[in-house]
C-alpha cells in the first residue's frame, strides 16, 4: 500500500486594507494548509480560525490537527462513509474539521480523476451568483455598487454596525433610490443590535429596500418578534453553530435564508445537510466564507452549485479583500457570477512559495 504523506503548512496574506471582525482589527489573514501526498495524488485542505469570529486560536488549530493527523492511517480515505465515521468520531474545532475533511474531499477527486462527488445533492449548476461586500459612507457605498453593477453584480450586501445606523440607513435609501428592483441588498448586522435599537433601525428604512438582515439581534430567539413589529426577514449565521436548535425554534416564517460558513458550521458535508434543511423550509442556502484563500473559496462554490437547482447568491466576494492569494488564479466573479468548476479546479494549484511546511508525517 502507497503511504500517505502529510503536512502543516502555514501562509499569511495581507488584507488590501485593515478588515474589523466583531471589533476586532486585522491586516492580514493567517491560517494553515493540510496537504495530502498519496502516490501521485496531491490534495489541500484549508484550516484557518478567524480571529473575532472562531473560539479557537491558529495555535490550538496547529496543535490540534497536528494531534489528529496519525488517525488518518487507520480509514480508507477515499470512502464517503468512512471519512464520515472518521470525522464524527472525535470532536474537533470547526476550522480544523473542514479543512481535514476539504482535504479529503480534494483527495478522493484527484484519486478518481474528476469532481468530488457529494451524495443526495442537485447537478451542479454551471455558474453560481455571487454578492458583492459594500462598506463606508454613502458615496462610497454607491461608487462601489455602481461599479460592481455594471460589471454584472446583481446581489450586493451592506455591515450594519452599532452606533452608525443613521449612515447605514443614509446608504440604504441611497442604494435603493438608485437600484430600487434592479439590484438585490442584504444586511448584515453580527447580532450587534438590541431588540429596540433593530426595530427602530427597520422601520425607518424605505418599504422593499432589503432581501433581509442577517442576525440583527444580540439575542436572536427574539428574531420572530423583530420579524411581527418590522415585517423584514432576518437571516441566521453566527446562531447556526451557536445555537443550533433554535432554527426549528424560531421555524422559516420570520426568515428568509440561512448563511452556510462551511468553517464555522464544522464540516463540508455539515453544510450540505443544512443547506438542504433551508430547502426543505423554503430558505436560500447562502455558501459564505470567513475571509479564507481561494483554496477555499473554490470548493465552497462546487458546494454552492450542488446546494439547490438555483443556487443562491453566495458570500464569496471576500478574495477581492486580499492583496494577495494562495492560488495561480484567485477565486472570481468577473461578471457577478463564477464558474464553480473553474473556480475548483483552481483551488488545487497552491502556489509553493506562498505556505511554509512547518511539519511533516509519512502515515
Amino acid at each position: 500500500m502507497k503511504p500517505l504523506h502529510a503536512d502543516i503548512c502555514r501562509y499569511e496574506l495581507p488584507f488590501t486594507a485593515p478588515v474589523t471582525v466583531r471589533g476586532v482589527l486585522l491586516a492580514k489573514r493567517e491560517g494553515l494548509l493540510l496537504r495530502l501526498r498519496f502516490g501521485e495524488q496531491l490534495a489541500f485542505g484549508e484550516v484557518a480560525p478567524l480571529p473575532g469570529l472562531h473560539a479557537e486560536s491558529l495555535d490550538d488549530a496547529t496543535q490540534t490537527l497536528a494531534a489528529f493527523i496519525p488517525e488518518l492511517s487507520r480509514f480508507d480515505l477515499s470512502s464517503f462513509d468512512e471519512r464520515r465515521r472518521l470525522l464524527d468520531e472525535v470532536t474537533l474545532p470547526p476550522s480544523v474539521a473542514t479543512g481535514i475533511e476539504m482535504a479529503l474531499v480534494n483527495l478522493e477527486a484527484a484519486e478518481c480523476g474528476g469532481f468530488p462527488v457529494f451524495p443526495d445533492t442537485f447537478p451542479p449548476a454551471s455558474k453560481i451568483p455571487v454578492n458583492a461586500l459594500l462598506a463606508g459612507d454613502p458615496e462610497s457605498v454607491l461608487d462601489r455598487a455602481a461599479k460592481r453593477y455594471t460589471e454584472g453584480f446583481r446581489a450586493f450586501k451592506l455591515k450594519v454596525r452599532k452606533g452608525q445606523l443613521d449612515e447605514a440607513i443614509a446608504c440604504i435609501r441611497a442604494f435603493h433610490s438608485t437600484f430600487g428592483g434592479k439590484a438585490e441588498l442584504r444586511l448584515d448586522a453580527n447580532q450587534s443590535l438590541d431588540f429596540d435599537e433593530a426595530v427602530g433601525f427597520g422601520k425607518a428604512l424605505p418599504p422593499g429596500s432589503i432581501s433581509y438582515i442577517e442576525e440583527p439581534l444580540t439575542d436572536a430567539a427574539l428574531i420572530p418578534k423583530f420579524h411581527a413589529a418590522t415585517g423584514l426577514p432576518s437571516a441566521l449565521d453566527e446562531s447556526l453553530w451557536q445555537r443550533p436548535a433554535l432554527l426549528d425554534e424560531i421555524g422559516p416564517a420570520p426568515l428568509g435564508a440561512l448563511v452556510i460558513k462551511p468553517n464555522c458550521i464544522g464540516g463540508i458535508q455539515k453544510s450540505l445537510d443544512l443547506a438542504a434543511k433551508a430547502g426543505q423550509m423554503g430558505l436560500q442556502a447562502v455558501f459564505s466564507s470567513a475571509f479564507e484563500s481561494s483554496v477555499s473559496l473554490g470548493l465552497y462554490a462546487l458546494l454552492a452549485a450542488v446546494s439547490s437547482p438555483a443556487p443562491a447568491a453566495s458570500g464569496l466576494d471576500t478574495a477581492s479583500f486580499l492583496a494577495r492569494d494562495l492560488v495561480e488564479s484567485p477565486f472570481a466573479a468577473p461578471d457577478g457570477f463564477a464558474d464553480p468548476a473553474v473556480a475548483w479546479r483552481e483551488s488545487l494549484r497552491v502556489k509553493p512559495e506562498m505556505i511554509e511546511t512547518i511539519a511533516s508525517w509519512t502515515l
